[in-house]
């Protein structure tokens, strides 16, 4: 469901994204109980927001409701940079048209189709800072766990504190699955609900860890 994450670029926007994301009493950490296990790659996933992006319009097919796979109905037209992370991170809040408030989600097994909420690919509502996504050879659905330490980004640096700080402080629960052939032995994606405006992907908030260590419980 998930797809190939980028690394992070710039801080510019971690104050704005600290408050959207409700950041307080970070210090309280969740206490594990079960082992911990290092060396893991942890990336993110989130619901895009249409009205954040502003390319030209393209029209999308699929189902107009869940209980469907690969259908040809008209879904609506869309930015092309809405569609496009809908695709890459499988839901997006619609924001226009006769549409608006409900959700365009996708799967690899199913397209792209209408709901009311945004959906992992069980079919279940994601939840900010509880879901994730793992191989289910790698951690089994309903696999509980915190992130004890975050590791390094990419280029070597540590995350901001305050992002860090947030996602060890949140208690996850491995509910949804990758794509076939983007996860991987050690990856876990976690799902930190909407983007919080335009170009999120350079946010801070839009990462990817290496080396981070998890804590069972």
């Amino acid at each position: 469901m998930t797809t190939t994450r980028l690394a992070l670029h710039g801080i510019a926007l971690v104050v704005g994204a600290m408050l959207a994301f409700g950041v307080t009493n970070c210090s309280a950490r969740p206490s594990s109980t079960g082992p911990r296990l290092a060396g893991w790659l942890i990336t993110v996933y989130y619901t895009a927001v249409e009205s954040y992006h502003v390319d030209p319009a393209e029209s999308v097919r699929g189902c107009s409701r869940l209980e469907c796979e690969r259908g040809d109905s008209p879904l609506g037209e869309y930015p092309k940079g809405f569609v496009d992370a809908v695709q890459a991170e499988g839901t997006g809040r619609i924001t226009s048209g006769p549409n608006a408030g409900r959700y365009l989600n996708w799967s690899h097994n199913l397209g792209y189709w209408l709901d009311d909420a945004p959906r992992d690919s069980r079919g279940e509502r994601l939840e900010p800072f509880v879901s994730a996504a793992a191989d289910p050879d790698v951690l089994a659905a309903g696999t509980n766990f915190t992130i004890a330490e975050c590791g390094t980004l990419d280029s070597g640096e540590k995350p901001p504190d305050e992002v860090c700080e947030r996602i060890r402080s949140a208690h996850w629960t491995v509910r949804d699955e990758f794509t076939p052939g983007l996860g991987g032995p050690q990856h876990i994606d976690i799902y930190i609900g909407e983007e919080q405006g335009p170009d999120f992907t350079a946010s801070p908030w839009y990462l990817s860890l290496k080396n981070a260590v998890i804590a069972l419980r």
